[in-house]
């Protein structure tokens, strides 16, 4: 650009590393995989309370003996939380057995044909707006810096250095799995027989009026309408279970 002056003004060139995957906020990668994880503990804790509330609900509609009671919510609260652990290792470890594949795959890739690889990059920020002449700047600044992460979180939205835990991730669930079970599990045992069922009722109801709400606002949604849903769904759990409890219990009789 000319200024008056006749003189040549500088148009800044956009750092290669504003550009591309690293375009959002600077830590927005870290940020969505905390956010990630806290829907998961809170999803998790959401499973155990209700869980465990509807097994404690279902024999205590079919006894009040209290040690019956304990047995079976400790039961489910722990065949649960291993359930919960071993499911969620299997799912990461499959998730994490493909990324890495598909590491593998762009290293041979990258090894094999570097020059397509480059135009191919360089394709893929011409898609996001770049010109030809900038979009291939950066993917060769990129590419220098290190071919593998750029390629991986470009294409496959992918950061080779963050991969998830399998163990970690087991162990997440295990643990707010058995944290929202503990408390229908302690109150439907704390609690006189006269009162048991509806203090639980009640402490169930406000546990999943808090997960609801957590869940909703880690991923921005309606508040109201996940509090509301999360109540009515447990509430329904209790009081299904609490009848054919009853039923079952009175067969037996």
């Amino acid at each position: 650009m000319t200024r008056e002056d006749g003189a040549v003004s500088q148009i800044p060139t956009p750092q290669p590393d504003r550009i591309g995957p690293h375009a959002d906020e600077p830590h927005e990668r870290s940020i969505g995989g905390l956010l990630n994880r806290l829907r998961a503990a809170v999803l998790g804790a959401n499973d155990g309370i209700v869980s465990v509330a509807g097994i404690v609900m279902g024999v205590a509609g079919a006894t009040s003996h209290r040690d019956t009671i304990v047995v079976a919510g400790v039961a489910g609260l722990v065949a649960g939380a291993l359930s919960m652990g071993a499911g969620e290792y299997v799912s990461v470890s499959t998730q994490r057995d493909t990324e890495r594949a598909l590491l593998d795959k762009e290293r041979r890739e990258l090894a094999e044909d570097p020059e397509d690889e480059l135009a191919e990059l360089a394709g893929l920020y011409r898609d996001k707006g770049l010109t030809d002449a900038l979009a291939l700047e950066v993917a060769q600044q990129l590419t220098a810096h290190d071919a593998l992460a750029a390629h991986a979180e470009t294409e496959l939205g992918i950061d080779p250095d963050d991969l998830t835990s399998p163990w970690q991730a087991a162990l997440a669930s295990m643990v707010a799995f058995t944290l929202g079970a503990a408390l229908p599990l302690l109150t439907i045992t704390l609690f006189p027989p006269g009162v048991r069922v509806w203090v639980t009722v009640v402490a169930v109801a406000l546990a999943l009026a808090v997960t609801g709400y957590a869940s909703a606002a880690s991923g921005d949604a309606p508040r109201v309408r996940a509090v509301v849903r999360n109540i009515a769904g447990g509430l329904l759990a209790m009081v299904v279970t609490y009848l054919i409890g009853g039923l079952v219990g009175r067969g037996l009789g």
